[in-house]
């Protein structure tokens, strides 16, 4: 689970067997450095997190050695941080020695671990979603269900399926790294065209939160799980990620089945073809026919001597 580990040596000889004292005052001029360089207040923050951990890890005296990254990150994974947790801890303590110009006491390499397995949402309970939403008078997340299975936007896309792009029929979505402009099924335009109607929305975004802005992130994926019970679908299905992913396996079995027809269609039109105009095909006629002939042949000469 962990990758090589190394440090960087980059403090004069003379410093790089002594220990660092890591104080308030280092842990403030770091962070004021992250914000200085163009840090978004966001990442400061995390940062402040980390470090407020790390400095209530280490002694009284803030003393930092060459074994204390690797006896904190052993002690975040005891103490049942996950890996990319622990990453994050280690990434703002090694930020924090280079600011201190130790980056000899720093240490290299992150923690890796297996991607848990995401589950996966049949055809069957993505319908069962559908009827629920619609049973309980719910359209919005019915529409949200929807956008997501017949479309497969992520998350952070949901807020261009607007107005316009309604009006237009097709959404820009990404797809394997790549953006890509996916039209929207009739079916579904119909219906979004409906409620937009009936909102009174007639620019922006189609989902909108009750202050009328972009739904969130968190929201999203509260509103679709709201369904699980009703529609007898384990929770950990009821979220965007699977819904696109049924969205991706759809449109997989599709292209796959077209294939398939063209390969049969081309070899139906080379048969006709072939029996047209194909030399094997002529051939085994000749023999036939020259065979045919043999046989009159013969029959003829045995009724003459007879």
């Amino acid at each position: 689970m962990r990758t090589a580990e190394a440090r960087r040596p980059s403090a004069p000889a003379d410093t790089r067997e002594r220990p660092a004292v890591v104080t308030e005052e280092a842990v403030r001029s770091y962070l004021a450095d992250l914000s200085a360089r163009g840090r978004s207040d966001a990442t400061v923050q995390m940062y402040a997190a980390r470090l407020r951990t790390f400095r209530g890890d280490l002694p009284p005296d803030g003393i930092v050695t060459r074994d204390t990254l690797p006896a904190w990150r052993d002690s975040l994974l005891a103490r049942g941080y996950s890996p990319g947790t622990v990453n994050t801890h280690l990434s703002a303590a090694n930020g924090l020695l280079e600011h201190m110009d130790r980056r000899d006491l720093q240490l290299v390499g992150r923690l890796t671990a297996a991607r848990p397995v995401q589950p996966e949402l049949t055809r069957t309970e993505y319908l069962r979603l559908l009827q629920a939403a619609r049973t309980l008078g719910r359209e919005r997340v019915y529409l949200i269900v929807k956008v997501f299975a017949l479309i497969g936007p992520r998350v952070s896309e949901l807020s261009a399926v607007t107005a316009e792009a309604v009006a237009a029929g097709e959404v820009p979505v990404t797809d394997d790294g790549e953006r890509r402009i996916v039209p929207i099924p009739g079916c579904l335009r119909r219906e979004l065209t409906d409620y937009l109607l009936r909102q009174g929305i007639r620019s922006g975004p189609v989902f909108l939160s009750r202050n009328g802005r972009p739904l969130r992130r968190t929201q999203v994926t509260a509103e679709v799980q709201s369904l699980a019970w009703d529609a007898r679908v384990d929770e950990s299905k009821c979220n965007p990620r699977c819904l696109r992913k049924l969205w991706q396996a759809a449109r997989e079995d599709v292209e796959r089945s077209v294939r398939l027809l063209a390969e049969q269609s081309y070899e139906r039109m080379l048969d006709t073809e072939q029996l047209a105009v194909g030399w094997m095909e002529e051939a085994s006629f000749a023999g036939r026919e020259h065979r045919a002939e043999s046989f009159r042949g013969h029959r003829e000469e045995a009724a003459e001597a007879g």
